[in-house]
């Protein structure tokens, strides 16, 4: 990990503060540069800082055992990571993990708090981002409560292939194991389906690479099995 320097943000979550809140801010917060597969929190860690997304692709995963873990959702540039430590969280409660090379702001939470409460229209649009992943947990619970294996794969691979990852070929820089991880079935298990739904005409293998051909018959799967 490279050392921490001052950036000068031009995010669109920024653009409405007013230039002395700007200021304040950027004196609070610091880049960090991370290469592909470097952790960038761990859960359980003490959290001083929020993470934002300057440019990059982050796993979110939650630890479920001693050696299993559940892959949860990306987090794309634009996105906040650690965002629930503002409102009393002490400490991370999922991990963070740079899927290509990354760079990431550390921003002073009570900091940014104090910004969420003088600026309505910074903090509006914050929240409106942060509560757009809570439609991706309720199906998650879904996923993992009533689904076959089958079913569970398929909704991961939709997820994995929606417009706003269209530019980061995001099975490329995952492994199966990654993959079974999102879709919680086993890695012997997601290897097996995955040479079906190509038997099968749903898909192309192309090294890691996986290319939807009927992303209908594959919706099917996720809503029916």
């Amino acid at each position: 990990m490279k050392d921490p320097k001052k950036i000068e943000d031009t995010s669109n979550c920024f653009q409405t503060l007013y230039p002395e809140e700007l200021k304040f801010i950027s004196d609070k917060k610091k880049q960090l540069d991370y290469v592909k597969g470097e952790q960038i929190f761990k859960q359980g860690a003490f959290a001083n800082h929020v993470m934002y997304v300057i440019d990059g692709l982050v796993k979110i995963s939650l630890q479920t055992g001693f050696d299993k873990q559940l892959n949860i959702r990306l987090a794309h540039t634009g996105e906040f990571l650690g965002f629930s430590t503002i409102f009393g969280d002490s400490t991370y409660n999922y991990s963070a993990t740079a899927l290509r090379n990354s760079k990431i702001c550390m921003i002073d939470k009570d900091s940014l708090k104090n910004l969420l409460l003088d600026n309505s229209e910074f903090a509006m649009r914050i929240t409106s981002k942060n509560c757009s992943n809570e439609a991706r947990l309720y199906e998650i619970i879904g996923n993992v409560s009533y689904k076959h294996m089958r079913g569970k794969l398929a909704s991961a691979i939709l997820y994995l292939s929606l417009p706003e990852f269209a530019d980061e070929n995001v099975f490329t820089l995952l492994t199966r194991q990654d993959l079974a991880e999102f879709a919680s079935v086993s890695t012997e298990s997601t290897i097996k389906i995955l040479k079906e739904f190509e038997f099968e005409g749903i898909l192309n293998l192309k090294q890691k690479d996986i290319i939807i051909i009927e992303e209908e018959k594959l919706y099917e799967i996720s809503k029916k099995a």
